[in-house]
């Protein structure tokens, strides 16, 4: 009976901690596509917990912001009202981030303390609040970059907070479904490796989504099937696909989102074909879901001009779509391990 307790304590301690992460994502894309991100000007670790209380904080506030080039450039002669709309977007951001990591550490302490975590699990639970840590770094880091030349922040940066943030989850999650087992351990095995491809490639799509995002590059081209008229736009050089224009230009970073969506879906068909008389192929019910999902909802985004309810849709689609994928690794891995164990009994 007590261990049923610490389990489900551990249980609502996870899930707890992935709804705050997803909302924080959440709140991370609303705060890009809002061109809210630069509004708060100082990192304020323990002194930004409060928002402006009077007229003259607010003030102070403004008066930085107007000191960078996004205000100079793209919003110059914003009121002190308009001004407040962005900041409020950034200030819930940077809160919902404090809130998750003490979410996260406090509980985690505490279990440790009373031994509900086997030891063999401690270095991994430990090494998700390292990542926190340097998620929250890696958050001002960006910011920094859009301070003093340009008035946006780096699309690198950008791509590797929203990375952290999404391999973060990922841990998280892969934690609470294999929270009965003794290790998170992933066997070696041909269905393993094919799952665990999709993963990947999942995650180059969202790191390609971020370029798209950081670079602008939705857009150009907000048309569907083809590129204005043509697969291939007519900037783009074939034989410079895989150059470093393929990291940097936007057209060639749309282009390759488009593509790796393709792939995606076609290599999700192909690995189907092998898993499909598994009696635990159900999983692949979720993986189309989410893909159908979220690439119905890329293509509404692309030609409705960005619309930011549907773009903020398509950002969290990705979540959907790699924890389905996530779901399908645990379930081939958790078939493959009672397949080892009836093995070794006989």
């Amino acid at each position: 009976m007590h261990q049923i307790h610490q389990k489900n304590q551990i249980n609502l301690w996870l899930i707890s901690t992935m709804l705050l992460l997803v909302s924080l994502i959440w709140i991370g894309g609303l705060t890009r596509l809002t061109g809210s991100g630069l509004s708060i000007t100082e990192w304020e670790v323990f002194s930004g917990i409060l928002p402006p209380m009077n007229q003259n904080q607010w003030i102070e506030y403004f008066e930085l912001y107007k000191k960078i080039p996004e205000y100079q450039k793209i919003n110059y002669g914003m009121s002190l009202d308009e001004f407040k709309i962005i900041f409020w977007w950034e200030y819930i951001h940077r809160v919902l981030a404090r809130i998750l990591v003490l979410a996260y550490i406090i509980p985690l302490i505490y279990f440790v303390f009373r031994s509900y975590i086997d030891k063999t699990k401690i270095f991994f639970f430990s090494s998700i609040f390292v990542l926190f840590l340097f998620q929250g770094f890696m958050g001002w880091y960006m910011v920094k970059s859009g301070l003093v030349s340009e008035t946006d922040v780096s699309h690198y940066r950008l791509a590797a907070h929203k990375f952290l943030a999404v391999i973060i989850f990922s841990m998280i999650l892969w934690s609470w479904l294999n929270i009965n087992s003794k290790k998170f351990i992933i066997s070696i095995n041909i269905k393993n490796i094919l799952m665990s491809v999709l993963i990947f490639l999942i995650l180059m799509q969202i790191i390609w989504g971020a370029f798209t995002s950081g670079l602008n590059a939705g857009l150009l081209y907000q048309t569907w099937p083809l590129m204005n008229d043509k697969f291939i736009a007519d900037d783009i050089v074939v034989l410079n696909i895989f150059s470093k224009e393929l990291f940097s230009n936007p057209s060639y970073v749309q282009l390759f989102h488009r593509l790796m969506a393709y792939f995606i879906l076609f290599y999700s068909c192909l690995i189907y074909v092998y898993f499909r008389k598994d009696q635990n192929s159900n999983f692949f019910k979720f993986i189309f879901f989410a893909l159908a999902f979220q690439i119905i909802l890329g293509i509404l985004t692309l030609v409705s001009g960005l619309n930011i309810y549907l773009a903020s849709l398509h950002q969290m689609g990705s979540i959907l779509l790699l924890s389905s994928a996530i779901y399908g690794l645990f379930c081939s891995n958790k078939a493959q391990n009672i397949i080892d164990t009836q093995s070794y009994k006989q």
